[in-house]
């Protein structure tokens, strides 16, 4: 119990603090083969390229202990890429949905006729498109653009910031938001779990108040003698909790571990799962829009290849294949400690694109859930932190547990010993 607490003496804390784990991003982008057809109405074509590797580093600042049990912290997150590692560099060129205008367009279908054409004539004359030919360092960390510029002249406010435009510009070396979660020092039940994320104690992106709770842990440990059920941990990239149930158990290297999964009701929509109603407006089951914190833009998540989604998804475009093997994710946790062993968190961002009558360069694009790419989080424990892990974990908990048995063992004939000297003195 002494070695999973939040606390500086504790062998868990500076795995806790910086997490010596190698975690890895391997980034997969959907490039569509087709652009032009697809401005005709006909269906997406896609190629998978990558894997993009990139070597994640995080660990934890701002570190401040409270009277009430509870730690707050800031976790950043270091990206380096690892052309070694990867199918690919990042001043390859990839065609890819114009993420800006056409996220734009769709936000604006239901504003007056006017603020259309004016938004057509603007995109003529900076010579924007449906779809963009950009490098993936460019889409990863950002372009220059004078499109947002336009945008907040033309609507201020429809996409609050400024400069440049990368879907993972704000990830590198920024933190997810201000945690506080439960040292376990008096209730060792309660270790990791979140008392509050950046002060709130709910989320306000949400239609309910059951989906706008926020569960579990920050995703990193969780409390120790663990059940084979489920765990619940808070992802400020989905923006929601998640749950994820018992699959089965197994061993990681020697290591007792009980694997976690997706259940299937995860990315349901409110009709096949009434709980995540909450999540709504929802389109088919498998993908959770993400609008309300995004800025408002069309953004779906999914799993990678519309894995666990309504087969429509799949069928609305070229070039998906879903699989578990490739597609599902898993926690690996050693149950009596709480600690994860090896993980593979994997996600997918989508568009959803159209044509909006009024903005020419929408073309005759028939509305779709597209694919933009998807990624996975890995790691697990390995070398000498593996090696402190088990011997200290599991060996020597192991070893007293033999011994206990074997002085039991040979308490029996001791006791049996006294009960008959007792009896033969009365």
């Amino acid at each position: 119990l002494q070695n999973v607490r939040i606390d500086p003496s504790s062998i868990s804390f500076r795995m806790w603090k910086d997490i010596p784990v190698p975690f890895y991003m391997s980034v997969y982008f959907f490039e569509v083969l087709n652009p032009k057809e697809v401005l005709q109405g006909q269906k997406p074509v896609l190629n998978q390229r990558g894997p993009y590797v990139y070597r994640e580093f995080r660990y934890k600042t701002n570190i401040t202990f409270h009277d009430n049990d509870t730690v707050s912290f800031l976790g950043y997150r270091k990206l380096f890429f690892q052309p070694q590692l990867s199918h690919g560099s990042e001043e390859e060129y990839i065609v890819v949905p114009n993420i800006l205008m056409m996220g734009a367009a769709v936000m604006m279908e239901n504003l007056p006729s006017f603020v259309k054409l004016l938004l057509s004539g603007v995109l003529a004359g900076l010579k924007q498109e449906a779809f963009m030919n950009r490098t993936v360092g460019e889409i990863m960390w950002g372009y220059d653009d004078p499109l947002i510029d336009a945008i907040n002249a033309l609507v201020p406010g429809l996409i609050p910031f400024q400069g440049k435009f990368g879907l993972f510009a704000d990830l590198n070396s920024s933190n997810s938001g201000l945690f506080t979660v439960n040292t376990g020092m008096k209730n060792i039940s309660k270790v990791h779990m979140v008392d509050s994320w950046n002060g709130l104690k709910k989320l306000n992106y949400w239609r309910s108040s059951e989906c706008n709770m926020i569960n579990g842990t920050a995703g990193e440990m969780w409390p120790p003698f663990m059940s084979p059920t489920s765990l619940e941990f808070y992802s400020p990239d989905a923006c929601r909790s998640m749950t994820l149930v018992y699959e089965q158990s197994g061993k990681f290297k020697g290591v007792p571990t009980y694997r976690f999964v997706a259940p299937k009701t995860l990315f349901a929509n409110g009709t096949d799962y009434p709980p995540n109603e909450g999540f709504c407006p929802c389109m088919q089951s498998g993908i959770q829009n993400v609008s309300t914190c995004r800025l408002n833009a069309p953004m779906f998540i999914s799993h990678p290849h519309f894995y666990n989604a309504d087969p429509s998804l799949v069928n609305a475009v070229k070039g998906l294949h879903p699989s578990k093997d490739e597609h599902a994710l898993f926690l690996d946790v050693h149950p009596m400690t709480g600690i994860p062993m090896n993980c593979s968190i994997k996600l997918q961002l989508n568009l959803y694109i159209k044509q909006v009558p009024g903005i020419i360069q929408t073309g005759k694009i028939k509305p779709v859930v597209l694919p933009l790419l998807w990624f996975a989080e890995s790691g697990f424990i390995e070398g000498s932190v593996l090696n402190q892990f088990y011997t200290n974990l599991v060996l020597i908990p192991s070893l007293l547990d033999y011994l206990q048995y074997i002085f039991l063992g040979l308490s029996v004939p001791l006791i049996i010993s006294a009960a008959v000297l007792m009896a033969m003195s009365q």
